[in-house]
């Protein structure tokens, strides 16, 4: 079997080596070997296993969820919990996109109330963000 460093693991894996270090202090990666001077050894199928760290983190998962997709990949689960995992991911991504899509047109909104010319004074983007953006303060 052939051996990597921690450098070329994460260089093939596409992520950092402190990425590597903190996936293994997470639990997503098993305690790597050792060699005889202390260096971390990698193979190819944890390079892998970074690649899916990698890709699931990249459609939103969380790493809690990666390590249930990571159990349920090892043979302890069934598609359907894999499904759900990714349904919930799923509506909490379109719930995030619609309150995005909410805070640019209110935005949109103010900047098109804005002229750009004059003081700072009754500008309606400032105007905007203090009566709908702060929170207001309650006298004791």
């Amino acid at each position: 079997m052939q051996f990597m460093t921690i450098g070329q693991a994460a260089r093939r894996a596409g992520i950092g080596i402190d990425t590597v270090r903190y996936y293994e202090r997470e639990g997503l990666l098993p305690t790597p070997r050792r060699s005889a001077s202390g260096y971390r050894q990698f193979c190819a199928e944890e390079v892998d296993r970074l690649r899916f760290i990698r890709r699931a983190k990249a459609l939103g998962f969380s790493l809690v969820e990666v390590r249930e997709l990571l159990d349920l990949n090892a043979g302890t689960g069934r598609r359907s919990a894999v499904k759900r995992i990714a349904e919930l991911r799923l509506a909490d991504l379109e719930a995030r996109i619609a309150d995005l899509h909410a805070v640019r047109d209110a935005l949109s909104h103010l900047v098109r109330q804005c002229s750009g010319e004059g003081p700072v004074a009754g500008c309606p983007i400032i105007q905007g963000v203090l009566t709908r953006g702060a929170p207001t303060c309650k006298e004791h």
